[in-house]
């Protein structure tokens, strides 16, 4: 059975202890272990499924920390590096009623822009393997070329490439920039997830089944259209499935997303899926693939942090009944 293997950032997200308060007006914050593809690989790994992070951070507490909770959640961590010439990434977050946040980002650089391709080896991919991937180390550093390289390799092994732009515009010089980086990787993956907010900002085109059309372009097979409560659509090239999310009392949205594509992916990896079947996969087991997905989304929420509020499998077949 294949493995996930997640790029990127892991990096500590300092969530506020008070709701409702601008972040330059929180007194207090608590620590938890983030970044997006850091939440995939300990969603996959904590419903029952081998993954893998690839990323660097500094040799620091805060990096100290992050293995420690990556290894707790059951993620391999050993082709995490370590370097003394950058610090490991922070996200201070400040909440809004309702759970959504509002980030301030310290990393210029950090350590996991450091990452370079030749600490990449090809030999780690297999047929079968799926390798995750966000646009925030997309930019112009060492790790977006260890991304190329990671991508290229999982493809020529037979795996699958999971693409989820997960927009943070604060991290970009402008917006531009970013739009033009996730449009340069999008041909490369199989699987596009897509929020309802970040879908005309990366597309620019106002019709939202028109915009969700220009997605398929490369190796595009699928677009997962997520749209937060409200559930999600699974788009094919000539088919569309649609799903209902699950009401919960929301604490805290964030790692959501990644919980919600954590346990898509897990899915996938359950039922052997390949760049050969994917198709047939996904039209076959939808229905189930995004109950569990959006249900791991869902539970999510309803506590603080990502990481640190993932749901077990047994809660989300619980929810899902």
């Amino acid at each position: 059975m294949g493995k996930l293997f997640s790029i990127g950032e892991v990096l500590i997200d300092f969530i506020p202890l008070q709701k409702g308060v601008a972040l330059k007006d929180v007194l207090a914050f608590e620590r938890a272990p983030g970044g997006a593809p850091a939440n995939v690989a300990a969603a996959v790994a904590k419903y029952g499924q081998e993954a893998a992070m690839i990323s660097k951070l500094g040799k620091d507490a805060f990096g100290d920390f992050l293995i420690e909770k990556l290894v707790e959640a059951g993620v391999e961590t050993d082709k995490i590096y370590r370097t003394g010439e950058a610090n490991t990434a922070l996200a201070f977050v400040s909440l809004k009623e309702n759970g959504e946040r509002d980030f301030s980002f310290y990393r210029n650089p950090s350590a996991d822009l450091l990452l370079s391709e030749e600490e990449v080896e090809s030999t780690w991919f297999q047929a079968g393997d799926i390798l995750h991937f966000c646009s925030v180390d997309l930019v112009e550093s060492p790790m977006k070329q260890a991304h190329k390289k990671a991508i290229a390799a999982v493809s020529a092994a037979g795996g699958l490439v999971s693409f989820d732009p997960n927009v943070r515009l604060p991290l970009w010089e402008n917006p531009e920039d970013c739009r033009k980086a996730i449009l340069e990787f999008l041909p490369a993956a199989d699987i596009v997830k897509v929020s309802d907010e970040e879908l005309n900002f990366i597309t620019g085109i106002q019709d939202e089944s028109d915009a969700i059309k220009s997605l398929f372009v490369g190796n595009v097979k699928a677009v997962v259209y997520t749209k937060g409560a409200a559930g999600a659509d699974l788009i094919l090239r000539n088919q569309t499935f649609e799903s209902s999310g699950y009401a919960v009392e929301a604490v805290d949205t964030t790692g959501a997303g990644d919980a919600f594509i954590g346990g898509f992916l897990y899915q996938l990896l359950e039922l052997r899926a390949n760049p050969e079947n994917i198709v047939e996969v996904l039209r076959n087991h939808q229905a189930s693939i995004l109950q569990f997905a959006n249900a791991s989304g869902a539970l999510t929420t309803t506590g603080k942090g990502a990481i640190s509020a993932l749901p077990t499998k047994g809660e989300v077949e619980e929810l899902i009944g």
